[in-house]
């Protein structure tokens, strides 16, 4: 772990290294003025120059409030280059002037820093009030605030995604992209707004960053390999989750995953691994949940592979997700609900190689003190156990 966090450290200093002697395009040179018309044209042609810089390069956004509608910025660029935010950028309001499902997007880099004290406002109020996809399979993706679309070597830090439409950060085919001192911030009633959601990319960390949001803090969809999740700060949202899994032929295997020292407050979750029953075959292992935090989470500790929200799937078919070398490890704090672990694994494959130890969890309810479930697990017990591991064993 220490490894990784040194890892973290070095990027930044890399990255802000790379470009002590950037020079600098200022979208103020390209007509952009905070006076409430749109800088998406002016960010691009400041975008183009610096990307095409015979030197390292900072695109720099100035205090203020800029509106800018969605906005593609790519490489290959020919040197380092650095987003640098110090206001605030705020997209449209109304989700229907949206004609892709990102807000902003950074796609084909290599050697990129996002950085400032700025903000990224979605405006996703209204968005939230036409999200019906919990009920409706053929609704439209709304837009994700920041898209990171095959990034490598970047590190983001300090910047602020607030109120996104949808997710507010995906990350998808990226290499060795770290954030650092990143703030997420949603009420918790916003709908499908995970914090940063993963997938298909390796060697992601996520590290001493704050997310509040409607759902999942943290993310981690089929492919996610080598991850670190360290020193966050969760809550309100759904916690931090691999998965959901098995919803898609053909996803590539989750593993390599290493959650610690985090804090998770008011949550509707801890930290979770979830499948789709029925699912097609998949693979998620060598997991890990370690120094976690537990104040007044609903479900603290959970392995769920019957996860089926709003009925749209079929729930009496096991799921063929195989969960393998799993560890929860020194997790301590209050649940908000009676079963504080549950370890629901499928029947048609057992989960393998799961270890619980060093267990601390209390709750004050009607229904007596905290209690644990497993079903179709077998895990290496260990240490403190409160509630006593696996006290209900359901068939």
């Amino acid at each position: 772990m220490a490894i990784k966090s040194y890892v973290g450290a070095l990027l930044l200093l890399l990255s802000f290294s790379s470009t002590i002697n950037a020079q600098v395009f200022p979208i103020g040179n390209y007509g952009a003025k905070a006076d409430g018309s749109d800088v998406s044209q002016a960010l691009v042609s400041a975008w183009k120059e610096a990307c095409a810089s015979l030197n390292p390069a900072t695109v720099q956004i100035p205090a203020g409030t800029f509106a800018l509608s969605e906005v593609t910025l790519e490489g290959p660029c020919k040197n380092p280059l650095e987003f640098q935010l110090q206001g605030t950028l705020q997209a449209p309001a109304d989700p229907s002037s949206f004609k892709t499902d990102g807000w902003i997007v950074f796609q084909n880099m290599d050697g990129f820093t996002l950085s400032g004290s700025g903000t990224f406002d979605g405006k996703g109020q209204i968005a939230w009030t036409k999200n019906d996809c919990h009920k409706n399979t053929d609704c439209r993706t709304l837009p994700t605030n920041l898209r990171f679309n095959f990034v490598s070597n970047a590190i983001v830090h300090d910047v602020t995604t607030l109120d996104s439409k949808n997710f507010h950060v995906t990350v998808m085919g990226c290499k060795n992209q770290t954030f650092q001192h990143f703030h997420v911030s949603a009420p918790a009633d916003s709908i499908n707004t995970d914090g940063i959601h993963i997938g298909r990319s390796t060697g992601i960390n996520i590290l001493d960053t704050d997310i509040k949001t409607g759902d999942d803090c943290v993310s981690l969809g089929d492919g996610s390999e080598q991850v670190t999740v360290k020193g966050v700060s969760c809550g309100p949202g759904h916690g931090i989750s691999v998965g959901s899994l098995g919803k898609y032929d053909n996803e590539s295997p989750v593993s390599g995953v290493f959650v610690t020292n985090c804090t998770i407050t008011g949550a509707d979750n801890g930290v979770r691994i979830k499948t789709w029953p029925a699912s097609k075959p998949g693979i998620a292992s060598d997991m890990h949940f370690e120094d976690i935090q537990m104040n007044d989470v609903l479900n603290p500790v959970l392995i769920d592979q019957g996860y089926c929200p709003f009925n749209q799937c079929k729930a009496g078919i096991p799921s063929q997700v195989k969960i393998s070398k799993v560890s929860f490890k020194k997790i301590r704090g209050t649940s908000k609900s009676q079963v504080a672990v549950k370890l629901a694994c499928s029947q048609s494959v057992p989960c393998a190689e799961v270890e619980i130890a060093d267990i601390d969890l209390a709750y004050q309810g009607p229904e007596g003190p905290a209690t644990s479930e497993c079903s179709n697990v077998k895990p290496l017990i260990s240490g403190i156990q409160n509630p006593p591991a696996c006290a209900k064993v359901v068939s």
